[in-house]
């Protein structure tokens, strides 16, 4: 989600102060683990500040293996009453010398977009994809807010949209 003078109404949580207990779930990557951890930290601040419940974090190596685990992740719930209610994605990749990034990119990319029109619940893309690591400072609490924070209200605003349905 990306922020801008524009878009200040896709920060605005006035609309979830009446959220009863909204359930999520966490897959990230192992991979670049001082990014990912604090995306973990700005979504937990935010699950909690609406007195939600992270009913499973599952940690995978590397952003490629994120739709697979999020798959595996829904049907091992499926049954259960305490299911999630969304799933949310986070790894980082970071541009190199080679083509490696494009492909896990548009690949990571792909996967999510296919569980989102597979599973009945929304999977937030959480992941950052960055030329540099300066780039994820500025997107973790600079001046492009905190993608942690973002996921969370997209994850918890989709579960609202999912319960009045």
């Amino acid at each position: 989600m990306a922020q801008s003078k524009d878009s200040f109404s896709l920060l605005d949580t006035h609309q979830l102060e009446d959220m009863k207990s909204p359930r999520v779930a966490i897959v990230h990557t192992e991979w670049n683990e001082q990014i990912v951890g604090e995306l973990l930290s700005g979504c937990e601040h935010i699950i909690n500040k609406f007195s939600g419940e992270v009913v499973e974090k599952l940690a995978v190596p590397g952003c490629f293996e994120l739709s697979f685990a999020c798959r595996q992740l829904w049907e091992h719930y499926a049954g259960k009453e305490q299911r999630p209610e969304a799933i949310i994605s986070f790894g980082a990749v970071i541009r190199g010398g080679t083509p490696h990034f494009d492909y896990v990119c548009k690949a990571v990319t792909e996967g999510i977009l296919q569980l989102n029109l597979m599973l009945p619940i929304p999977v937030i893309f959480g992941v950052l994809t960055l030329d540099n690591e300066a780039q994820a400072w500025e997107r973790l609490g600079g001046p492009h807010g905190h993608k942690g924070e973002e996921a969370a209200i997209t994850a918890l605003k989709m579960i609202k949209i999912g319960r009045s349905r």
